[in-house]
């Protein structure tokens, strides 16, 4: 990956735009994939685990910020 982005920097209003973007772009990949213009199918994965991490962070802070 060669533009990893580094989420434990982000504070929490950054990770939710980042969210959503990632978000939109994982739908758009999706109609590409159905319509077969798919370009780079390497990146619905890495969207896919993008969106993991953040919410795996997220979660995280607010298990943190319970306690």
């Amino acid at each position: 990956m060669a533009n990893k982005i580094d989420y434990a920097g982000q504070s929490d209003d950054q990770l939710g735009e980042s969210l959503s973007n990632l978000k939109r772009e994982q739908f758009n990949l999706r109609f590409q994939a159905a319509t077969s213009q798919l370009e780079k199918p390497s990146r619905v994965r890495e969207v896919r685990k993008d969106i993991a991490r953040i919410k795996t962070l997220q979660a995280q802070r607010s298990a943190a910020a319970g306690k």
